[in-house]
């Protein structure tokens, strides 16, 4: 620094900062020898808070206003330098003036994909992106844990520590919540104030307050976009083989129109109707309704000893018929029939009884036995 620099220093008694440049965090009030005169002004203006440091140590932090500055009002710096009956020779200190204004419109957004596990779609990817803003709350940690003694500190030196915090809180939120793809939208909001509740402890370690924090879209891959509206066209179209014939009729339209001649019309016509066709029977194939069920197999009722056995189907019946509990003559009612009737008259039943040979014949009589010899008769 020159002589009319230092002459200048001597002669100025008044200790400010007018800012100027939008983006500084932090600046260095700029004195030969740091040195201050007693009695000398210091002007603090709104969103500034000033910070005097003696021999690297923080000692007193000034909020805005105007301040005479004297032993009185200098306690911490007093006691550090030793002034025990005050001072009137100038005295060493660095003066930083910390902005305290909020710095909006910070970006930040995943550099590469969130890998989840959506209960939709299974394994997916997902990149984020938003703005935050934030604002010094404690002026002097952020000198001892972040600037130290640099004199033109910016917002740009702690920008991307503070990005990466979100991003990283906000990924493990995302990852925690279990929300589907397509409930995302509507939960911004919520996790956008989860995530600033969150992560204000760690802000607080740099003296700084995250006063905003918004998430302006998370957004699936290009390819998994595709494939995500080619599903909801199809939920638009609805009726697809209406949708073809106005398909069909927008070719046949355009080709009517083709300069090309009525021939080409002709040709253009024909491959419409050939196309509208032939997608209408593939699709009226892939439409056709199933066959019909088949029809419920015939059940008997049978009549035994003045009571009703079953219902019975055909097979059962025959095995009863081989084993000889129902008979031709047996009584039997099936739905529809007027009244009980032989099993041996109905048409159903009557392969019940093709393979149940007929009752065998009665036996042969026996011829009588001789006549006993005669009592009376002597023996010869």
């Amino acid at each position: 620094m020159g002589f009319w620099d230092r002459l200048r220093g001597e002669l100025i008694d008044i200790v400010e900062w007018t800012g100027g440049e939008a983006d500084v965090l932090v600046h260095k009030f700029e004195r030969y020898n740091n040195e201050i005169k007693n009695g000398a002004k210091l002007v603090v203006r709104e969103g500034q808070q000033a910070v005097f440091v003696n021999e690297g140590q923080i000692a007193d932090t000034f909020p805005p206003g105007t301040y005479t500055l004297e032993t009185s009002n200098l306690p911490i710096l007093s006691t550090l330098q030793g002034w025990k009956y005050g001072f009137e020779s100038p005295f060493k200190a660095e003066v930083y003036f910390v902005v305290t204004r909020q710095f909006t419109d910070r970006k930040w957004g995943t550099k590469n994909p969130i890998m989840l596990r959506d209960p939709e779609f299974g394994p997916i990817r997902l990149r984020a992106f938003g703005s935050y803003a934030f604002r010094v709350e404690d002026p002097s940690s952020l000198v001892k844990e972040v600037t130290g003694t640099d004199g033109h500190f910016t917002a740009e030196g702690i920008t991307d520590q503070l990005r990466n915090l979100i991003v990283s809180r906000f990924t493990d939120v995302l990852a925690e919540s279990k929300l589907a793809a397509l409930d995302l939208a509507s939960n911004y909001d919520e996790l956008g104030e989860f995530v600033r509740k969150r992560i204000a402890d760690e802000f607080a370690v740099f003296g700084i307050g995250l006063t905003s924090l918004l998430v302006e879209n998370i957004s699936l891959p290009p390819e998994v976009e595709q494939v995500l509206d080619k599903r909801t066209s199809m939920g638009i179209v609805g009726d697809l083989g209406a949708y073809t014939q106005f398909q069909a009729a927008q070719a046949m339209e355009a080709a009517a129109a083709n300069p090309g001649g009525a021939a080409a019309s002709g040709i253009g016509m024909g491959m419409g109707f050939g196309m509208a066709n032939q997608m209408a029977n593939q699709m009226g194939g892939n439409m056709a309704a199933p066959p019909p069920p088949p029809a419920p197999a015939a059940t008997f009722h049978v009549s035994d000893a003045g009571a009703s056995r079953g219902p019975y189907d055909v097979q059962t019946m025959r095995q009863q018929a081989q084993s000889g509990t129902l008979k031709r003559d047996t009584m039997v009612w099936m739905q529809g029939m007027d009244g009980w009737k032989a099993a041996g008259e109905i048409d159903a039943l009557r392969d019940v009884f093709a393979a149940v040979p007929p009752p065998p014949p009665p036996p042969a009589a026996a011829p009588p036995p001789p006549p006993p010899p005669d009592a009376g008769t002597p023996a010869e």
